[in-house]
């Protein structure tokens, strides 16, 4: 019984079939059912490349960041303003004592007229000398991180990936470590000559060791990863490695790190002047100008001179944070779409 059920049921399926097809018309050719694609050279070539780029993709998603980008607007104005600044009319020295025509110091006169942002207690002009500050300032902050980033990246590096020389740099970081860094500021200070020089080689004496120890430790995460151990058992040359397979995927870190050590260098410069270790008073910096106006915040009418600098200061310090940690976002390759 089953077979001849199934024997009906496979004839009632095959007739169906016939009937359906009858009922379309006759079967198509392969002529009807299939065409031929035309060749495109242009279409081939096209296909087989990406327009993808790295930097682009990197500030394109900075600039979807519009805080960050009216921050760095901000910043780039005020570091131009702080070099034309003393071209402009009407400017003075920011070491000139100001005086009357009698000849008396323009002491602690308040922001007016002539005086943009007043003067202070010998007759010297606040805002030139805050511009003149900041211009000094910068240049040890950024001075400072371009040189602990060439040590510390280039150290870094070594110490990650060439395993004979983690013993050594491990104990020499060990040394370094344990030294307390105002120590070192406070000697350095004290026994060079004061100036822009002496502090930006106290703050790069033991503050590129932080940087090479967060490299090394970069550095050991993505080491043996298949690529590189590919790229080494075909003989690729160990600079290559670093600087083709291992460097653009720290990009992001190493630029947050730059952007925290220029605020933390002009910290650095006003802790040292704070202790009567800085710069000398014919060279302003932010950190004179704040020392000074620290001394007169008990009189309510003289606290513009610390107020103003501290702004600047501020300023400075809060953009490059915020920056740097816009632009470690947006070189990070997980963000680009």
């Amino acid at each position: 019984m089953m077979k001849q059920f199934s024997y009906r049921h496979t004839k009632e399926a095959e007739l169906m079939d016939s009937m359906e097809q009858a009922s379309k018309g006759a079967p198509q050719t392969d002529e009807e059912l299939f065409s031929f694609a035309g060749f495109n050279e242009a279409e081939v070539e096209r296909t087989g490349y990406s327009n993808y780029s790295y930097w682009s993709s990197t500030f394109r998603a900075f600039l979807k960041n519009k805080g960050a980008v009216v921050l760095l607007v901000l910043l780039l104005l005020l570091l131009a303003f702080t070099f034309i600044q003393p071209h402009l009319p009407g400017q003075y020295d920011p070491n000139t004592i100001v005086n009357d025509e009698a000849g008396m110091q323009y002491r602690n006169i308040p922001p007016g007229d002539q005086f943009i942002l007043g003067t202070n207690s010998i007759g010297q002009d606040l805002w030139a000398r805050i511009w003149a500050g900041t211009r000094t300032s910068l240049l040890i902050g950024l001075s400072v991180a371009l040189a602990e980033a060439l040590i510390g990246i280039t150290v870094g590096v070594i110490w990650g990936y060439v395993r004979k020389a983690d013993f050594i740099l491990t104990e020499i970081y060990n040394i370094i470590d344990n030294i307390p860094n105002t120590i070192v500021l406070i000697l350095i200070s004290y026994i060079l000559k004061p100036g822009v020089k002496t502090l930006i080689f106290a703050m790069c004496l033991t503050g590129w060791i932080q940087m090479a120890r967060f490299i090394r430790n970069q550095i050991l995460i993505i080491r043996d990863r298949d690529y590189n151990v590919a790229s080494r058992c075909l003989g690729t040359p160990t600079a290559k490695i670093i600087i083709k397979n291992l460097l653009p995927y720290l990009v992001s870190v190493i630029m947050l790190r730059m952007a925290l050590t220029i605020p933390s260098a002009i910290g650095n410069e006003v802790f040292i002047t704070y202790i009567g270790l800085g710069l000398p008073v014919n060279i302003p910096s932010l950190g004179n100008l704040i020392n000074e106006g620290r001394a007169l915040i008990t009189s309510p009418a003289l606290r513009y001179q610390l107020i103003y600098p501290t702004i600047i200061l501020s300023f400075v310090t809060i953009s490059f944070y915020i920056i740097g940690n816009a632009f470690s976002d947006a070189a990070d390759p997980k963000n680009h779409v």
